[in-house]
């Protein structure tokens, strides 16, 4: 008996010394920060989140684009006499970009929640905003060609469906990225379980990223007393919820158009071609060789065209049953190889448009680090109480759809909005499309070259800008812009980037850069999403 009575003490010290190790563990696995000691995620001291991120998930769509050191601009004969590309090395950081062009089929989702939500009201101005949506299908008309079948049928009809939306002008493209950001994340809410997915939208109050993370999103809301939420740590209330913050790493960066630098780098596959940090053969086109027909004898497709492009003069698809290109217009998006990050298209099938602003000298003055012509900073417009407020106004005074609608009301930063501006030494305005670009050429007066010596030293000469690049101010009234146009080139051209189904083998180099106004479209310019990649430089970085 005695026996058992010892046997039986000894197997409660050891369940105890084991409860008090589980007990140390777990006080151990409480992580602590290496700033203060204090714990993280541990409602009794405070409860400062800290969630294991394991990196960011690919956005449907997306291919990881691993950045690097690169040659911008065009290296092979120039035989259009062009002067606006002139070669300069850069760096663009890692990025996602779109497998393809963004098709018919997507393009029409966009449309169908647009419509769904803004067109289905008696609101005259949100039906605006719907059709201002719309692709201008009279792209496909000539005054010398039978091409009404694709005015009528190219968008709708399923048997486009997946070929490249075309008649898009650089803003509704901009527009479409904005939307898709908001979808993309709401599901991504949805299926983390902390989301109600709601699609009986009110165009009154429907979700975007921006105004979710704001706190100004209430339907669909998690947090009206049902469980679906994160733990709050801040309070040790039981069960006490939150929304989704910028610091879980749930939600997604913004869908975007690429920049050229982006754009250009992704097109011509490098990575294919290096070894040891080294180039081993430079590239004229989006695949290996100087041809426009596939070189390799290994390949089943040996000398059959790379790419969508127009041969020669009336040449679109060759001799029928022979050297076919398979198109005639654009292709479907999944057409021809990819290049060696996996996108397809980047050669030929539609040029696409990116987000820089043109210039013919962006060569001159560039950064070295992700080069880029086209920011306006701008800031959240406060309220009363120092509070956000979401922006309302659907359309503009100069006609065009407000890039802002349903998210924070924002405005260019001044000396209003950032008093430390006048200090600062990375910029001085908000509006530096102009910024050394040699506006201040165009000033043929003497006592103006002290105004062109501030624009460089302040960064802001809206004097020179005005003069170079003035194309008449826009009279709401008249519903148009006014006369006095000084340049082809405005703040509001676009870079677009690629050849097309319509251009020679020429344009088919990732180098070839050409401009468009904005809120002009035509039949051979699509586009495609890319998104920023954020942390590692690349998916085999461990730390």
């Amino acid at each position: 008996m005695v026996k058992f009575y010892k046997i039986a003490a000894l197997f409660v010290i050891v369940i105890l010394v084991a409860g008090f190790s589980s007990c140390s563990m777990f006080r151990k696995n409480k992580e602590q920060s290496t700033a203060t000691g204090w714990n993280y995620n541990d409602p009794t001291q405070g409860g400062f989140e800290k969630f294991d991120f394991k990196g960011q998930p690919n956005g449907p769509g997306l291919i990881l684009i691993e950045g690097g050191t690169f040659v911008m601009g065009a290296t092979q004969d120039n035989v259009m006499g062009e002067w606006n590309n002139t070669p300069r090395r850069v760096t663009v950081r890692t990025f996602y970009m779109d497998q393809t062009e963004v098709s018919n089929l997507h393009y029409l989702e966009f449309l169908y929640w647009v419509k769904k939500v803004f067109y289905q009201t008696n609101n005259q101005q949100y039906q605006e905003y719907y059709v201002k949506q719309l692709p201008d299908t009279l792209v496909w008309r000539d005054r010398l060609a039978y091409n009404e079948p694709m005015v009528n049928l190219y968008l709708r009809h399923p048997a486009y469906r997946d070929y490249p939306v075309v008649g898009v002008s650089w803003l509704q493209a901009n527009e479409y990225c904005r939307w898709r950001t908001d979808r993309v994340n709401e599901m991504l809410l949805y299926k983390a379980g902390v989301y109600h997915l709601d699609t009986d939208y009110d165009v009154n109050d429907f979700f975007t990223t921006e105004s979710y993370l704001g706190g100004f999103f209430t339907k669909g809301d998690t947090l009206k007393g049902d469980t679906l939420g994160l733990p709050d740590l801040s309070t040790n209330k039981k069960g006490a919820k939150r929304r989704v913050r910028m610091e879980d790493g749930i939600v997604l960066p913004n869908y975007r158009l690429p920049t050229e630098a982006e754009w250009e780098f992704a097109a011509l596959g490098l990575i294919g071609n290096t070894e040891f940090e080294n180039i081993k053969e430079r590239r004229i086109y989006p695949w290996n060789g100087n041809f426009t027909r596939i070189n390799s004898p290994k390949e089943a497709d040996y000398g059959q065209f790379a790419a969508n492009f127009r041969r020669g003069r009336g040449d679109y698809m060759g001799v029928a049953g022979s050297l076919k290109d398979a198109a005639d217009i654009p292709a479907p998006v999944i057409s021809y190889y990819p290049n060696d990050y996996g996108l397809y298209n980047m050669a030929g099938n539609v040029a696409e448009w990116v987000l820089d602003v043109y210039r013919p000298s962006s060569f001159e003055d560039f950064s070295e680090l992700e080069p880029f012509r086209g920011n306006i900073f701008t800031a959240p417009e406060l309220a009363g109480q120092g509070k956000f407020q979401i922006d309302r106004e659907v359309i503009k005074p100069d006609g065009t759809p407000n890039e802002n609608f349903g998210r924070f009301k924002r405005r260019p930063v001044d000396s209003q909005i950032d008093p430390t501006l006048p200090f600062r030494r990375n910029y001085r305005t908000a509006d530096n499309r102009n910024y050394l670009d040699g506006d201040w050429a165009s000033l043929s007066q003497a006592s103006n070259v002290d105004a062109a010596q501030r624009w460089k030293e302040v960064g802001n000469n809206e004097q020179a800008t005005n003069k170079m690049y003035y194309n008449g101010e826009w009279n709401p009234a008249e519903n148009k812009f006014g006369e006095g146009a000084t340049s082809l080139i405005t703040d509001r051209s676009r870079v677009y980037k690629g050849g097309s189904w319509k251009d020679g083998a020429y344009f088919l180099s990732p180098s070839v850069r050409r401009f468009l106004e904005e809120n002009l479209s035509t039949d051979y310019i699509g586009f495609r999403c890319a998104m920023d990649r954020v942390g590692t430089t690349s998916e085999n970085i461990e730390y």
